[in-house]
């Protein structure tokens, strides 16, 4: 009964988990060696409780690494050693669009968990990393190309939507509900432009999990960082690692100068 709800829960948090998840749980192969420092894309294996890996997880097809401009900002298979990075190839059973919230002032947390961060994103473009360090965590990365005053409003709505809303709120999207409490807002050394850094806790059939979600913008780029430890129980503290974040923007701002 307590893996059917982890599962639930893990459904219940950011769809883009859904490519996280399949490939976030790396174990030390028993021969002793230790991971691939690379990041094997077919080392992986699947969370307990957590929704089986799709063929993009497990290796079978690797993110693009060229073509416009927003494929050559988000992270490919090799930019991290000890991560697997998978493009965005959702689980089916994840549910499509964008969450709505039962707040109105919470709607921007609700939007950002979605399969863009908010309705006025252009285009996004999503990746699961997997860790091969810490056993069960879940990564994703999102960039989405935006007007640069749109990614400006973007990040003052999330920055007042996490003031008013620390209490929690609900959100549905498809026939799935979840709650989320205890919405804080954290330190993280983000770089960029600006951004916003918030914790809170995802909670399904009485299994709970922290997420910590980080977004940047970067110019008109906005970058999604989610991190979920699907393997612990709440008390286990989730948070994007810090190397992931800091690739993330370098490789945006490569492109960024070099056009």
């Amino acid at each position: 009964m307590r893996m059917k709800a982890r599962a639930t829960m893990v459904a219940l948090v950011p769809t883009l988990l859904f490519a996280a998840v399949g490939c976030s749980t790396t174990h030390t192969p028993a021969t002793g060696k230790a991971p691939d420092p690379k990041g094997s894309a077919g080392s992986a294996s699947a969370a307990p409780g957590a929704p089986a890996p799709s063929a993009v997880a497990t290796g079978a097809a690797a993110p693009k690494t060229g073509g416009s401009r927003l494929e050559r900002s988000a992270l490919a298979q090799g930019d991290l050693p000890g991560y697997q990075i998978s493009a965005q190839g959702k689980n089916p059973g994840a549910p499509d669009g964008q969450p709505q919230a039962d707040r109105k002032a919470c709607q921007p947390l609700a939007d950002i968990m979605g399969d863009k961060p908010d309705p006025s994103a252009r285009e996004t473009l999503s990746r699961g990393v997997g860790s091969q360090k810490q056993v069960g965590l879940a990564v994703s990365a999102s960039v989405s190309s935006y007007s640069e005053s749109d990614a400006k409003a973007l990040i003052a709505r999330l920055k007042a939507a996490v003031a008013a809303c620390g209490t929690g709120f609900s959100a549905t999207v498809g026939k799935q509900t979840g709650a989320y409490r205890e919405v804080r807002p954290v330190d993280y050394r983000a770089g960029g432009d600006e951004s916003a850094s918030w914790t809170m806790t995802a909670a399904a059939q009485g299994v709970s999990a922290q997420v910590h979600l980080v977004v940047v913008r970067e110019g008109d780029t906005v970058v999604r960082l989610t991190a979920l430890n699907v393997a612990a129980a709440a008390q286990q503290k989730a948070q994007v690692p810090q190397e992931v974040a800091d690739k993330q923007l370098e490789k945006i701002q490569k492109v960024q100068r070099t056009g």
